[in-house]
């Protein structure tokens, strides 16, 4: 559920967490999910610095431009000129600061409020996580919220703020979910994904080449279906149609934000200036509601305890599973793959020797506690977590007046300023990390490699933090990082090494498997 959102509670409140790399668990295969109770939500974190500041207070630079034509412009530049990391290379060139003002997309004529204060170094991006001095409220996507008439007509838990009472019922309902299937991640990865092992080598054999996007999105969502509702979707009347179906849903949501490709002036024309009608998605998400509605009935028996109507909690459901941990896993997966083939043999050798010896220590069966004696897999999917989040763009209004330190200045910002961070640069911020904009696969290794932990930010907070109800920290974010390691695992305990090909795609790298060797030890 890779960019959920979280919660406060008055009442007692409920963390679930899967194991983290800072915790041993036991040998017992079944991944272990810690609930604690408390009187009270711990309060909001605050990861900024204290005011009052000992930097030189700077204005913020920069300048929002003209109405109208200052965010058209920024969009020319953001999207077609320049691109996004070109954009704001130069901008902070030009100003000589990581902070400063600019337009984000889409712009008029979706929204006409496209100013933002820009964070793009790893010690101003962390505010963006602090709640109490920044609001979430209906920022998920940015400038603009998509209508609500693609979720059902409700506000679903990524745009709450943990100021409103349905954010902590909701996120709680989504903890429950986890519990309650933990026992079934691990075998249901492992069927899941030995289908998508089975298809690439099949195609491989046919055309000497194969897609992993493709696979891996009908491995994923079957792998989310089985394992978080017991539902296989093949044995349904949604079929093989749901990963297809959540891209055209999703194109209807962010489709203001996106570069699909097509010529500049028929994108401009259409998802840049109108909003796609929901009433051309609303048969095809009926669908998708369909089949987890009839395949969530436990959880929408906890949504009516919790005092959650069960159409409020099956769209959801639908979101935090389709959007947030489908779309995770859409996005990360090609994006670990792409790094550790470009990585080479080398690296290939280490993971496989190091997966292989541990799962033999255990037995022979793939473990929490197994994986926790990987510190190079883990290590690994940390590195590209950072390297490349899946999740870049984050937004925060700030809740009053605020003094945000970069790592030279402090800058007044005012109550009401919407602030944006790019997470890329904050994760590649070279006085942070040393050779930061290389992928390097042990950066995490010991206990030097895991006090940087606390700079890898993708789950909308800390590595080093938790989800609980009273922040906005990912409720999965233990479970997209099990799935992830669990792909490191079952890939290399099955192949040597694999050479590659990498495309660029509307949503995040295009990766063609060209070569795979089987295991040879």
């Amino acid at each position: 559920m890779a960019s959920s959102s979280s919660s406060t509670l008055s009442s007692p409140f409920l963390r679930v967490e899967f194991p983290s790399a800072r915790k041993q668990r036991s040998s017992n295969h079944v991944p272990f999910i810690r609930a604690s109770v408390s009187e009270k939500p711990p309060p909001a974190v605050s990861v900024t610095s204290p005011e009052p500041t000992k930097l030189p207070i700077r204005k913020i630079p920069g300048d929002w431009g003209l109405p109208v034509i200052g965010p058209l412009k920024d969009r020319q530049d953001y999207f077609y000129n320049q691109g996004r990391d070109e954009f704001f290379k130069s901008r902070i060139q030009k100003y000589q600061s990581t902070v400063f003002r600019t337009n984000m997309p889409p712009g008029p004529f979706i929204t006409f409020k496209p100013n933002v204060v820009v964070l793009l170094d790893g010690k101003s991006f962390p505010v963006l996580f602090d709640t109490s001095k920044v609001e979430k409220k209906d920022v998920f996507t940015g400038t603009y919220m998509p209508s609500t008439d693609l979720t059902g007509g409700y506000r679903v838990l990524s745009y709450l703020d943990p100021s409103e009472p349905k954010h902590a019922l909701l996120k709680q309902l989504l903890f429950f979910l986890l519990k309650s299937r933990r026992a079934h991640v691990i075998p249901e990865f492992h069927a899941s994904y030995k289908d998508l092992f089975n298809q690439l080598e099949s195609n491989l054999a046919a055309t000497g080449k194969a897609s992993f996007g493709d696979a891996n999105d009908q491995a994923a969502f079957n792998f989310l279906s089985r394992s978080l509702f017991a539902a296989n979707p093949a044995d349904t009347k949604l079929g093989q149609d749901g990963p297809k179906i959540v891209q055209k849903w999703v194109l209807f949501q962010l489709g203001p934000v996106l570069r699909l490709g097509l010529p500049q002036f028929l994108e401009e024309s259409t998802i840049r200036t109108f909003r796609l009608p929901a009433s051309l998605i609303k048969k095809d998400y009926q669908r998708l509601y369909d089949f987890f509605y009839s395949s969530s009935s436990s959880v929408l028996d906890e949504a009516e305890r919790l005092g959650i109507t069960r159409d409020e909690a099956c769209h959801n459901l639908l979101f935090a599973t389709c959007f947030n941990s489908f779309g995770g896993m859409k996005l990360f997966f090609p994006n670990i793959i792409k790094w550790i083939g470009r990585a080479g043999v080398k690296l290939h050798a280490r993971l496989a020797q190091e997966i292989r010896s541990a799962v033999r220590d255990a037995g022979g069966e793939i473990t929490m506690a197994a994986m926790e004696n990987m510190p190079l897999m883990k290590s690994v999917v940390y590195e590209a977590f950072r390297i490349d989040p899946p999740v870049p763009l984050q937004f925060g209004r700030a809740k009053r007046d605020l003094l945000i330190e970069s790592h030279d200045h402090a800058f007044q910002v005012k109550e009401g300023d919407l602030l944006f961070g790019y997470q890329p640069f904050a994760t590649k911020d070279p006085r942070i990390f040393e050779r930061a904009e290389e992928f390097v696969g042990d950066r995490f290794v010991g206990e030097e490699g895991e006090k940087l932990l606390k700079h890898v930010l993708w789950s909308n907070g800390p590595e080093t933090e938790s989800p609980t109800l009273g922040n906005k920290q990912c409720a999965g974010k233990d479970f997209v990082t099990l799935v992830s390691r669990l792909l490191l695992v079952e890939f290399f305990l099955r192949y040597d090494s694999f050479d590659i090909q990498v495309g660029t795609s509307p949503l995040g790298s295009k990766v063609t498997i060209t070569s795979l060797k089987r295991s040879s030890f």
